[in-house]
């Protein structure tokens, strides 16, 4: 399980955040929606240790992790711009997680290789990633994301940059994935519709506070 608890921030003197606090389970999605500027992708840095916070604590699985370091937490972000490698093929985006923590490149890309293939990109192995569509690029990221059984998957706005019916598509295929990993996900979005399609349970972050949506 993944917690923030009592998690402070200020911007520009302001409070973002007031004491922020929200559980998620293995095997669950929650969401968190709110306005522009809300603070909603400044506490998925906090959960991904990107940023500090200035008071609280980030747990998982009820030990405090407040003070690693992202490479540390194991867990996996996913962007609204895929952050795809464009000098590496498909394969080796898939595989580059599995060889910085120390696998061989040739079991990686054979890990890879399998990966694509629960993604319908079997055939796309070898391409680079600019010539692939922005769905395919998506679950190329996604892929990438999973390979590495990453203890927590934390998406911002992953789809907001795609057309409504390949978001629609892809909300399922990234439901279903998460389900069978069985990790911890927290999904960032202004959608409420994506919201409900993806979480179990979702929070509005506004004035610093979370309310429950439901």
């Amino acid at each position: 399980m993944l917690e923030l608890r009592h998690i402070h921030k200020h911007w520009d003197g302001q409070p973002l955040l007031a004491g922020v606090g929200l559980q998620v389970a293995a095997g669950e999605t929650v969401a968190l929606l709110g306005a522009s500027g809300s603070g909603k992708s400044t506490l998925l840095k906090i959960a991904a240790g990107l940023e500090p916070a200035e008071q609280g604590q980030v747990l998982f699985d009820g030990q405090d992790i407040s003070g690693w370091p992202p490479e540390r937490r194991g867990f996996a972000l996913m962007f609204q711009d895929f952050a795809l490698f464009p000098h590496l093929n498909v394969q080796d985006n898939v595989a580059f997680g599995l060889v910085e923590q120390g696998m061989g490149r040739s079991q990686a890309r054979d890990q890879a290789r399998v990966m694509l293939a629960r993604f319908g990109l079997a055939g796309q192995s070898h391409a680079r990633v600019w010539t692939l569509s922005g769905g395919e690029q998506q679950r190329v990221a996604l892929a990438r994301a999973l390979i590495t059984r990453p203890r927590a998957l934390l998406l911002d706005e992953p789809f907001s940059a795609l057309d409504a019916e390949l978001r629609q598509q892809l909300r399922d295929e990234f439901r279903q994935h998460i389900a069978e990993a069985g990790m911890c996900a927290l999904l960032v979005t202004h959608d409420e519709a994506e919201a409900r399609a993806m979480a179990a349970h979702a929070w509005r972050l506004e004035g610093g506070r979370l309310m429950p949506l439901w």
